[in-house]
């Protein structure tokens, strides 16, 4: 993902972005611009105040009223700007969260291989860091930026109005300071692709580091992996010390260099008055003005950095957002008329690699089909598919009839619930985790759900029963026991197709056989797929598929797949002899 190699303007995002929230902006400009006038007013009713004690006046209350107005004026600056920024502020706040909740909402339209393909550190990084990065700069340089230029651009224009010559001169120093920054930008785009090359790379490290850690732990291989962290750290910090480095002497020449206008305008203005080619009190007004001339393009200037963070982070995100999303209609064409599933010709690959060739297989409603096969055979590929977690590169599955590409994600979630072995529960109670699979379940609904999936006895033994939390991705509960709940959770949601991919891989063989019964209960009138890895587990399915190499080996009932299965035969016949010998050592399979 790199946004800062497309060309797009960081006006170019924000109008893409900001949608109804153009309008807000706007207005936050326009409070923003009203605020310059009344802040430079003061200036020009301080120059009529030196021009009138210059030709003699000496009334107090005319200078007091003057001063009055100043004040008015600088009031009115105050309120204009706190105005300009609480709107943007707010604009900006709202603009986050859009922002958040289009990328959260495109995740979930995302094929799953996409999505794996995108480091976790990267879109952490994305969603959470980056994102909120962009509020400075949103919040302050949209409306201050238009104002700072502004300012400047209206005193020029009054001062080529007193005197042409020293409107020139009051810019000389800028010459000198923009060569500078031009020097210090040079080299900004790789600069910055490399700030935020190991930036990335940091984040990905880290979180790798911190999710690895047990495993880690355990192999003894703490100071290799943290010597990786180590360095990724370093590399980041290396990458901002050079860009600063080589940013110190330009950017001081140019800092100091700029705001110095009196070097031309103080000499030059008094030859010019000597000469009597420019009235004493127009210099005077020139001297007062020429100093705020410069400020606000510093200013501007330095929104240089912030930008084109900002533009780089709308570049990633829009990368995110353009992302191919799974083929799927807003409303579906039509409703399937069962839960039978039929693949036909399905081909599939993850990148340039094919690992599915041309699947054909008919699951009728209400039947239980496990698909069994060697590591790495297709089968889980085969179940995510039918799940809707990629889409076929050729081919088709229906669902009752319908083509899984005419329904709506929604309505096609309703249809399936799926279970993988690499089980996830949220940072919540169980019995919300539970409830995720119907949200408007009654707590008594939960609890006879988990009597009925087999978890309810262990749940009742926790320190707070069904109100315990069980920790991000539930790590205060077991491989088996998170298992057992997810498995709850895919019940609650009684879809008519249920989806086990390995699903009971880490329970042990007591809470597997309770499972496997409540299962066989719960499953009465669905379509269930399993993918076992104890092959004893599924002897009484309505159908087993034997899958190798991507392809259908072979399908019928157990019996029949021991005389005409020569993989299946071999492969009952090794966990037969694996459960024996872990027998015979006291470790039942």
């Amino acid at each position: 993902m790199g946004g800062q190699t497309r060309g797009n303007s960081l006006l170019h995002y924000i109008l893409k972005f900001a949608g109804d929230s153009k309008s807000k902006y706007i207005k936050s400009i326009i409070y923003a611009v009203i605020g310059v006038i009344c802040s430079m007013i003061p200036y020009f009713i301080m120059g009529r105040i030196v021009k009138q004690l210059l030709f003699g006046e000496r009334a107090f209350r005319l200078f007091l009223q003057e001063g009055l107005w100043m004040t008015l004026f600088f009031i009115l600056r105050i309120v204009f700007h706190t105005l300009s920024t609480s709107t943007s502020h707010k604009t900006t706040f709202a603009l986050i969260g859009k922002i958040r909740t289009e990328l959260c909402e495109k995740l979930a339209k995302l094929p799953l291989g996409t999505v794996l393909d995108i480091p976790s550190g990267a879109l952490k990084n994305i969603l959470v860091e980056r994102v909120d990065s962009i509020e400075p700069t949103l919040a302050h340089v949209v409306p201050e930026f238009t104002a700072n230029i502004l300012a400047p651009v209206i005193m020029f224009v009054y001062l080529l109005t007193i005197d042409w010559r020293m409107a020139l001169l009051s810019l000389a120093t800028l010459p000198i300071a923009m060569i500078c920054m031009m020097w210090m930008f040079k080299d900004y785009e790789s600069r910055f692709r490399r700030t935020q090359e190991t930036t990335k790379t940091l984040n990905d490290t880290a979180v790798e580091y911190i999710g690895g850690i047990e495993v880690i732990k355990a192999f003894g291989k703490a100071e290799s992996s943290y010597a990786r962290f180590v360095n990724a750290a370093k590399d980041n910090a290396d990458s901002f010390i050079d860009w600063m480095r080589s940013c110190i002497i330009p950017y001081t020449v140019a800092m100091t260099a700029a705001p110095a206008t009196l070097l031309s305008v103080l000499p030059i203005g008094a030859i010019f008055v000597m000469h009597g080619s420019l009235a004493l009190a127009d210099y005077v007004m020139i001297l007062i003005l020429s100093c705020g001339l410069i400020t606000p393009l510093i200013t501007v200037m330095s929104y240089n950095d912030d930008i084109g963070k900002a533009t780089s982070i709308f570049g990633d995100i829009d990368d995110v957002l353009e992302l191919p999303e799974l083929v799927r209609p807003e409303k579906s064409k039509g409703r399937p008329k069962d839960s039978s599933i039929v693949l036909s010709h399905v081909r599939f690959g993850y990148k340039d690699t094919e690992v599915l060739h041309g699947i054909d297989l008919t699951i009728p409603e209400g039947t239980v089909t496990a698909l069994v096969g060697p590591s790495g055979s297709g089968k889980s590929t085969i179940a995510r598919l039918i799940a809707s977690l990629w889409d076929v590169n050729s081919g088709s599955i229906t669902l009752g009839g319908m083509d899984i590409r005419e329904l709506s994600i929604p309505d096609y979630n309703k249809q399936v619930a799926y279970v993988s072995q690499d089980t996830f529960l949220f940072n919540t109670t169980i019995r919300e985790n539970i409830r995720m699979g119907k949200p408007d379940a009654a707590d008594a609904q939960v609890e006879q759900i988990a009597r009925d999936s087999g978890c309810y006895d262990f749940i009742m033994e926790l320190e707070n029963g069904f109100d315990t939390v069980v920790g991000g991705s539930g790590v205060h509960l077991s491989g088996g026991e998170r298992q057992r709940v997810s498995i709850a959770r895919a019940m609650m949601k009684n879809a008519p197709v249920l989806i086990l991919d390995e699903a009971t891989a880490y329970t042990d063989p007591e809470n597997e056989a309770v499972i496997q019964r409540s299962v066989a209960r719960l499953a009465k009138g669905r379509t269930l797929i399993v993918i076992a890895h104890r092959l004893s587990t599924i002897v009484d399915s309505d159908q087993i598929v034997v899958v190798k190499d991507g392809r259908i080996e072979e399908k019928g009932t157990h019996t029949e797949l021991l005389t005409n299965s020569k993989l299946y035969r071999n492969m009952w016949e090794a966990h037969i002899s694996a459960r024996d010998t872990a027998e015979e050592g006291g470790v039942p399979l």
